[in-house]
């Protein structure tokens, strides 16, 4: 037997048309409806989950099991085919992060080149290790296995935006450019 959400007072109800009555208690009304469309799109239902589970990250920032839920509400999909999906690419974070995600790379090129240090400067600057947000909600630091920048390294990508040839002095005057957008 499936489980019903319930409805969260002053959140929206939404049926599309022909579509099941779904309780919103997480994503919003256009979040609902742009994967309810993309549902047309795939006649094989599970073909559906990774741009369900897109449009999801894309309003929140993050999934997490309630949204799994939501999300097998919504396309009749069962949560655990959505799980295993958002499970398995890096690309959807499983907890909040901040607004700017900072991955530095410490493959053996950034590696050679002071990427061991670059992270640790960072943590030091940010006052957070690795996995970690700071407390403003605005930076996340991790690392990435490779962003193929090898012959600019180190380098780090801030959330779509690659920066190269890293230097202390060029970290903290991102981060300042960063924090003065706030």
């Amino acid at each position: 037997m499936k489980t019903q959400l319930t409805h969260i007072p002053g959140k929206p109800r939404i049926k599309a048309p022909g579509a099941p009555e779904v309780r919103v208690k997480i994503l919003n009304a256009e979040s609902v409806a742009e994967i309810q469309k993309q549902m047309v799109r795939f006649p094989i239902r599970r073909s559906a989950i990774l741009p369900a589970i897109t449009v999801a990250n894309r309003q929140l920032g993050y999934l997490s099991a309630e949204v799994y839920e939501e999300i097998s509400e919504i396309t009749e999909i069962p949560v655990s085919q959505i799980a295993e999906a958002a499970s398995f690419y890096t690309l959807f974070p499983k907890k909040p992060r901040g607004k700017y995600l900072i991955m530095v790379c410490d493959n053996i090129s950034c590696a050679l080149c002071g990427a061991d240090a670059m992270i640790k400067y960072l943590e030091m600057k940010l006052g957070i290790k690795r996995g970690e947000t700071t407390e403003d909600n605005l930076f996340t630091l991790g690392t990435a296995e490779c962003l193929a920048g090898c012959s600019a390294a180190p380098m780090m990508q801030v959330n779509d935006r690659y920066y190269e040839n890293l230097t202390p002095a060029k970290v903290d005057k991102l981060l300042e450019e960063l924090k003065s957008k706030e």
